[in-house]
C-alpha cells in the first residue's frame, strides 16, 4: 500500500474552518475559537488568512464563504464530458416525465450531484450542484455501486454506514443482495431512503467501458409505488442513459 504523507495540520485546520463557516453561514473569531478550541487571536489569524485568498469574505468581524468557490466548482462541472453529454437529455427527460431528473458522479464513496433539471410539476428537493449523499442511500448511488469493481465496493461499504432516514438500508448483506439484483435488472429503485416521501429510479451510464456516473429521476413515493408508473419511469431513465452514452461517444 502506498505510504500516506502526514497532512499539514494548519492546512487541514483551515479546511475544517471552511466547513464550519459553510455549515454556520456567518461566523466570527469567537465562534471559531470555541469550535476548534483555539485562542481568539489564532482564530482571527485563520479567518484573516482565508479572507486574503478570496475564498472567505467578511467585514466588521463577520466572515462567510465567498463566491470564488462558485468559480472553482463551476469550472469542474463545465469541464466534465458527462455533464455536456447529459444536459439536453436531462431537460427532455424532465419535460416528458414531469419529474426532477439528476446526474451525478462518485467521489470518495459518495454520490455527488452534478446537474439537475425540473419541470413545473416536479418536486424540488432543495439540492444543488455539489450536493453529496452516501452511495448506498439512494438509487443513483446504488446503480453506481452495482457497476463498480468488487474491491472498490468492499472498500466503500466497509465500516459504519450512514442512515439518511429510518428507511435507509445499512445491512451490508442486504445491500449486496440488492446490488446483485440491480446488476441483473440494469436499474435501481428506492423510496424513502434518502428523503422520506421521495423515491428514485436510477441507472449507471457507461461509455466504452468507462463508468461516467449515474442518472436518476425523483418523485413522490406514492407515485413511484404504482407499478405501471414505475415501469414507465424505468424505461424512460434507461433510454435517457443510452442516449447520454451515445452523445458521449460521438461528441468531440
Amino acid at each position: 500500500m502506498e505510504k500516506q504523507d502526514a497532512p499539514l495540520t494548519t492546512v487541514t485546520q483551515a479546511f475544517d474552518i471552511l466547513d464550519f463557516i459553510e455549515e454556520e453561514g456567518v461566523v466570527g473569531p469567537s465562534a471559531v475559537a470555541k469550535e476548534f478550541d483555539v485562542s481568539r487571536s489564532t482564530a482571527h489569524e485563520y479567518l484573516a488568512s482565508l479572507k486574503v485568498t478570496g475564498f472567505v469574505v467578511g467585514k466588521k468581524g463577520s466572515y462567510e464563504i465567498g463566491y470564488r468557490f462558485l468559480k472553482r466548482g463551476s469550472l469542474k462541472k463545465y469541464r466534465n464530458k458527462f455533464y455536456h453529454s447529459s444536459k439536453v437529455v436531462l431537460q427532455k427527460l424532465a419535460s416528458e416525465t414531469g419529474e426532477l431528473a439528476h446526474i451525478g458522479v462518485e467521489e470518495d464513496g459518495e454520490w455527488v450531484l452534478l446537474h439537475d433539471e425540473g419541470s413545473i410539476t416536479s418536486v424540488e428537493l432543495g439540492t444543488y450542484p455539489g450536493f453529496r449523499v452516501p452511495l448506498h442511500t439512494q438509487a443513483a448511488g446504488k446503480a453506481l455501486l452495482a457497476a463498480m469493481p468488487e474491491p472498490q465496493v468492499e472498500e466503500i461499504l466497509d465500516g459504519n454506514l450512514k442512515k439518511m432516514t429510518e428507511k435507509t438500508i445499512t445491512d451490508v448483506d442486504q445491500i449486496y443482495s440488492e446490488l446483485n439484483q440491480i446488476s441483473t435488472d440494469g436499474y435501481a429503485v428506492d423510496w424513502n431512503e434518502q428523503v422520506l416521501g421521495v423515491g428514485f429510479v436510477g441507472c449507471a451510464v457507461n461509455c466504452d467501458d468507462e463508468l461516467l456516473g449515474s442518472l436518476c429521476v425523483s418523485c413522490p413515493t406514492g407515485r413511484l409505488k404504482e407499478e405501471n408508473y414505475r415501469q414507465s419511469l424505468v424505461q424512460q431513465v434507461q433510454a435517457a442513459a443510452d442516449e447520454i452514452a451515445l452523445n458521449c461517444r460521438y461528441d468531440n
